[in-house]
């Protein structure tokens, strides 16, 4: 199914990390040779060139914003990528749930070492699944072992079945009933999973009597003025400036999947966002004004993750300059992007694509991010 071939190549992307890193440091360090003047507007025509529709990225460091635009708003025109276009931020939507998970925390409501069990109790169960062995750190951490529900999605999986599914609306209770289909995966390892974060969606709503797109925008969106940022519920359309979006399922032609009802990726994908309001986000988390100092260390707290290393909804990757910074990939469906920012969050970088995103795609973005968070810009 399309949907596992989707999830190998996000768990693949990981494990190219090291090997994308290194490529950027080398890139960094070759011979001399004419480039445009323009360091990003250069990178980002490099990601474009990999086959992307239209590409996007924007820097920021302490008092400046800097941008680059490549490809175009649509297949087949000439319509130039939006300012500041909204787009669906997929995963990196987990980022937002983590921290709302872990303010909770850091208010006495909840705490890491709760059972998923004891706030959700029979939800987890069946096929060896047991909530009561599984803790909230798991759930965020990705250690739970809980199947991930993507692969039982129709609207995610061929073009099929995005036709006849994408106005379908889930809740959460069906979306785990879906994943309990499976057996848990073996070990206490590392496994990605999107079911994980659907069910820290639910606990948020539990824990606080209202709704995970409530918290989210009354915790993170509206105290930092993220005003083209939204948690839209079942509504399809992206409102506002935004570029087209466009899935292949495997094969080589794209189709137009920018309506979409994101009900299937309530806590875990669904979010909408521009490059700039994700700036913001991760230079505020990053930067202590959204955790309290403890629960932030224990978000950055990371583990070995196929390559890598993962915190509570942040991954942390090596910088081709040395040293690591802190963020995370998104996707869904005809959206991709790369967040990143330094470890005091004063340096950030964003770019997202409207297309699947094939291997040279993703090393391609990943060697802006890692690039422009090296870079000392005046």
């Amino acid at each position: 199914m399309h949907g596992l071939r989707r999830r190998r190549r996000d768990l693949l992307v990981l494990t190219s990390l090291a090997t994308a890193v290194l490529a950027a440091s080398t890139a960094s360090t070759a011979a001399a040779k004419p480039r445009p003047a323009d360091p990003l507007q250069r990178q980002v025509e490099a990601i474009h060139d990999t086959g992307a529709v239209g590409v996007h990225a924007e820097v920021t460091s302490p008092g400046a914003r800097h941008s680059a635009y490549a490809g175009t708003a649509a297949m087949n025109t000439r319509r130039p990528m939006p300012r500041d276009g909204r787009f669906r931020i997929g995963s990196a939507t987990k980022t937002f749930t983590a921290t709302v998970v872990l303010q909770l925390v850091g208010e006495g409501r909840m705490s890491l070492e709760d059972t998923v069990e004891q706030w959700l109790p029979g939800v987890v169960r069946g096929n060896g699944n047991d909530g009561s062995r599984i803790t909230v750190r798991q759930l965020l951490q990705h250690t739970s072992g809980i199947p991930d529900v993507e692969p039982e999605i129709p609207a995610l999986n061929s073009a099929d079945g995005y036709r006849a599914e994408r106005f379908r609306t889930y809740t959460p209770e069906e979306l785990v009933g879906l994943a309990m289909r499976q057996k848990p995966s073996p070990g206490a390892g590392w496994s990605y999973s999107n079911t994980n974060y659907i069910l820290a969606a639910m606990i948020i709503h539990k824990v606080t009597g209202r709704s995970w797109a409530r918290e989210v925008k009354d915790r993170i969106i509206r105290p930092l003025g993220l005003r083209d940022t939204s948690t839209p519920g079942v509504f399809p359309s992206i409102l506002g400036p935004h570029a087209r979006g466009y899935a292949a399922f495997g094969t080589d032609t794209g189709i137009d999947v920018t309506k979409l009802n994101p009900s299937m990726a309530v806590g875990s994908g669904s979010i909408i966002s521009t490059a700039h309001d994700l700036n913001q986000f991760y230079a505020a988390l990053l930067g202590g004004r959204l955790l309290a100092p403890a629960q932030l260390d224990e978000m950055t707290t990371t583990m070995p993750a196929l390559g890598v290393r993962y915190g509570l909804g942040l991954a942390e990757i090596p910088l081709p300059c040395g040293g690591s910074y802190f963020g995370h990939r998104g996707e869904l469906l005809g959206y991709v992007t790369w967040a990143g920012a330094t470890r005091d969050g004063a340096r950030t970088a964003v770019v997202y694509v409207t297309s699947d995103g094939g291997q040279d795609t993703q090393q391609a973005m990943i060697t802006l991010v890692g690039q422009e968070l090296c870079r000392t810009r005046s």
